[in-house]
């Protein structure tokens, strides 16, 4: 089968994989129909190179078709259309059963240290092959994937896979208060669909990028938009009455501009031999923290920061004095995919109120990937979402 394979640094290459098979019970293999770019494939793209092998298959947001079960999935019948979680999750362990699907204890990558493994997403979560192919095997089948109904657009309903219950959750972990304020950092997919979902549940946002267009889209659905600038911290507070919204959710994470010091780091990391790399981006402070550093700074005190966007340092420094000081809530993680669902799922009828079916700004077939990666990198002809059809 065909599938986009990473191949090092800034290349991408759709080419000849082996066809993907049932190896444990438990599996099922998915046709795909549509694969989503994340933002957070943009990491493995620039960053996150020493811990991928020129071959490894990318993409962790599918919809398809089940193919093919093994003997011990019940609840899945060929034909049947499925989203797949971006996470493999067993759904019977104790973590699981707390709603932490990305702490599962069947599927965590123990010898890295590391929570559940993730679909196309490095040796740190299991190098498992990705779903940005033709077919794609599911581990854990007899409890990951999401039937949804035949008909309505891929579009609807891909989405369940990271964007919506990554959005969703990071709304949760913010902690609004009713009629509360929340700043979100970032307009990309993540970001932009955190601000749909607070805007949904009544409450005031105030979103923060870079790029004009970003900026245009969430405007016009409401949100209060700043371009980000030396004075952004100063602007927010002026907005909210000089103390500061209720919460912050950080959606940029480890590549933040206006972190040059980091990005200096994190490009001298990459002169290094890949072990070497891998040592130190684990064991040092690399991320670019220009993002979570505004967020500290423009919380109100006792308010609450939802981190969703992905770092990777292990020795990140933080102003430990002034989040102390200030009583600030911090939550974060990957997004427990299943522990969302049934609360999403009704919200994607036809009264559409997120907008999915238009919130790709770009379909491109998967053999024009590796063009899409560079598109979506570079935030060109207004790219923010980019979803492929094999």
């Amino acid at each position: 089968m065909k599938a986009l394979t990473w191949q090092g640094k800034r290349t991408i290459e759709y080419a000849d994989v082996p066809d993907p098979r049932i190896e444990e019970p438990t599996d099922a293999v998915i046709r795909v129909t549509s694969t989503g770019i994340c933002g957070s494939d943009l990491h493995l793209y620039e960053v996150m190179g020493p811990f991928l092998d020129a071959g490894d298959v990318l993409g962790h947001e599918v919809i398809g078709l089940v193919e093919e079960t093994g003997t011990g999935v019940s609840n899945l019948s060929v034909g049947d259309r499925v989203v797949v979680p971006f996470q493999i999750a067993c759904g019977s362990c104790f973590m699981c059963g707390q709603g932490l699907q990305t702490q599962c204890e069947t599927t965590q990558v123990r010898d890295q240290g590391m929570g559940a493994a993730l679909f196309g997403y490095t040796k740190l979560y299991g190098q498992v092959p990705g779903g940005q192919a033709e077919y794609l095997r599911v581990p854990q089948a007899q409890y990951g994937p999401i039937k949804v109904p035949h008909g309505p657009p891929d579009d609807r309903f891909v989405y369940l896979s990271d964007v919506l219950p990554t959005a969703w959750q990071a709304v949760e972990y913010a902690g609004i208060p009713a009629g509360g304020t929340v700043v979100v950092l970032g307009l990309g997919p993540i970001g932009d669909m955190a601000c749909r979902v607070a805007l949904h549940r009544g409450h005031r946002v105030i979103g923060v990028d870079l790029v004009a267009e970003r900026l245009e889209r969430a405007r016009v659905r409401g949100v209060e938009t700043l371009e980000y600038a030396d004075d952004v911290a100063d602007a927010i507070r002026d907005l909210t009455d000089g103390r500061g919204p209720d919460s912050v959710i950080d959606a940029v994470g480890m590549e933040a501009h206006g972190s040059p010091t980091a990005k200096i780091a994190q490009q001298a990391a990459a002169l290094l031999p890949d072990p070497i790399q891998r040592t130190v981006m684990q064991k040092a402070g690399i991320d670019r923290m220009a993002a979570l550093l505004l967020a500290i700074d423009v919380v109100r005190r006792g308010g609450t920061i939802s981190l969703i966007g992905v770092y990777g340092g292990m020795a990140d420094p933080l102003p430990m004095l002034t989040m102390f000081d200030k009583q600030i809530q911090l939550r974060m993680g990957q997004a427990n995919v299943r522990r969302w669902t049934k609360d999403i799922l009704p919200l994607l009828g036809d009264d559409d109120p997120f907008q999915v079916d238009d919130f790709a700004t770009h379909h491109l077939p998967l053999s024009e990937g590796p063009a899409a990666y560079e598109l979506f990198q570079h935030k060109r002809d207004g790219a923010i979402k980019v979803l492929l059809t094999p």
